[in-house]
């Protein structure tokens, strides 16, 4: 087994520690709380305080799983935390409250700093093996990998298509473009609903209008962008949310309405089939392409129809 020198001058036996394609040699000690420096690059977004979280170390009687440091490169005898912010920060309310016995926790400590490609892929491969892997962290992620590795090695270390890692890549350059927003995470939420509008619809006014109108909080839900899907295509409402004094609930008054329709009998059978079918939103098409199931239905229907018309025609 080989050794290593601490900054204390101890010498400890490495083990090796297989992540994935990436192998790690480490050694597990304990370090002080202030010791230990978070990543400024963490993939995981949002607050990291979790109540349950420092009832479980203090029902544990301190951090169980080590967290996973390396070498800080620039502060000598202290570490840069690679997975397990959350422990930390979470043993740190409980010092700040007078909680001194939790200030010395675990660590696995890498025998080297890493690449920041290595970084990536053992965050990763840690995350994925917890099933802890969050659809908004995904795409911080994505974007990170392509920038150190390039697209064909980001999709094969995520193991996802090209075509997913470019949807995931857009939503979150779209998610910067949130600046407003005081939870960074959310930035990914709403940037996902508006992707989730048609990109033949999602021209950079409409997307400059959806910013300032969330910036100025005249929207402040992001599903509520869904409703986009009916204005967009209608001149008239679309012409008012792109105003400036327009905004969701003004231009869903200004949509078209469709004429009222009997709804008796066959006629508003008819006609409810009909407005089905132009209500559908161009997502849940996509969803249905090639559905061998909805494919059959709409023979059958189609058939059905047909023969209808020949017998009402003769």
């Amino acid at each position: 087994m080989p050794n290593v020198e601490t900054s204390s001058g101890r010498v400890i036996g490495l083990q090796e520690r297989p992540l994935g394609r990436t192998v790690l040699r480490t050694y597990r000690t304990k370090a002080d709380i202030d010791d230990l420096i978070p990543n400024p690059k963490q993939p995981r977004l949002g607050p990291k305080e979790d109540d349950e979280l420092q009832r479980q170390i203090k029902e544990n009687e301190g951090v169980f799983e080590p967290v996973l440091v390396e070498p800080h490169p620039e502060f000598k005898g202290k570490f840069r935390i690679i997975d397990g912010e959350r422990r930390w920060t979470n043993s740190r309310i409980l010092v700040a409250n007078g909680k001194d016995q939790y200030r010395k926790i675990p660590v696995e400590v890498t025998d080297r700093t890493l690449s920041d490609e290595d970084r990536l892929r053992v965050w990763i491969y840690i995350h994925r093996q917890r099933k802890e892997w969050d659809a908004k962290e995904k795409e911080m992620v994505a974007y990170q990998l392509i920038q150190l590795v390039g697209k064909a090695s980001a999709a094969d270390i995520l193991g996802i298509s090209f075509k997913e890692l470019d949807r995931l890549v857009e939503i979150f350059e779209l998610s910067e473009r949130f600046k407003e927003l005081k939870d960074v995470s959310s930035s990914i939420t709403w940037a996902r609903e508006l992707i989730g509008v048609s990109k033949n619809l999602r021209t950079p006014s409409v997307i400059d209008a959806v910013v300032k109108k969330v910036a100025e909080k005249r929207i402040t839900n992001s599903k509520d962008l869904r409703k986009l899907r009916q204005i967009l295509p209608d001149p008239v409402a679309r012409q008012n949310f792109l105003s400036e004094d327009g905004d969701l609930e003004t231009a869903m008054l200004r949509l078209a309405g469709a004429p009222k329709k009997e709804k008796g009998g066959i006629s508003g059978d008819l006609d409810t089939i009909v407005e089905s079918v132009k209500g559908l939103p161009w997502t849940a098409l996509n969803d249905l392409k090639k559905d061998p199931h909805i494919l059959k239905k709409i023979d059958e229907a189609s058939s059905l129809l047909k023969s209808l018309r020949d017998t009402l025609s003769s």
